[in-house]
């Protein structure tokens, strides 16, 4: 291929170095592969990732139920969650506040419609795995990717890599 990407696919493999590597090998020399990764918070405050973990207790018994539960879950989490907080950042915003670490700031500008089937995406999924930025890089790395670089802003972690010259 003359350039591939992988975007909100590779963290809900079993397997996501496996799953980098794959895509990496369909590439041609020095094409491009984009990546986004779930990342794991490692660029925010502790009370940032403590306020994840408990998420993430509600995602891991919420994937269990019925595809009409975690729906209904996701309209709920999206009305009475993600709106409220991307709004009111918005107006923080607004206000001259920085939100870069408010909780849902980068839905600030999204529709609702992109924070619903978000919520269904992130807590109807049972399979996630989370990423720091050096460990998406070395995965590129090992994959054979070179002139790395990642994102240093929302969405943490898009990356792009070129495959190397054979």
């Amino acid at each position: 291929m003359d350039f591939g990407y992988c975007l909100r696919v590779l963290h809900r493999l079993p397997n996501p170095e496996a799953g980098l590597a794959a895509s990496v090998r369909k590439l041609k020399p020095g094409a491009p592969l984009l990546v986004y990764i779930y990342h794991a918070f490692d660029n925010r405050p502790v009370w940032f990732r403590l306020l994840w973990r408990a998420s993430d207790l509600v995602r891991r018994l919420l994937s269990k139920a019925p595809f009409q539960l975690k729906s209904a879950a996701a309209d709920a989490m999206a009305a009475f969650i993600h709106w409220p907080l991307a709004r009111s950042a918005a107006l923080a915003e607004r206000l001259g506040v920085r939100v870069a670490n408010w909780p849902l700031s980068a839905y600030r500008w999204r529709s609702y419609y992109s924070m619903r089937t978000d919520a269904l995406d992130r807590f109807g999924t049972r399979l996630e795995h989370r990423m720091t930025a050096r460990e998406i890089r070395d995965a590129m790395e090992q994959a054979g990717l070179v002139d790395i670089r990642l994102s240093s802003s929302v969405p943490f972690w898009c990356a792009v890599g070129r495959r190397a010259p054979s």
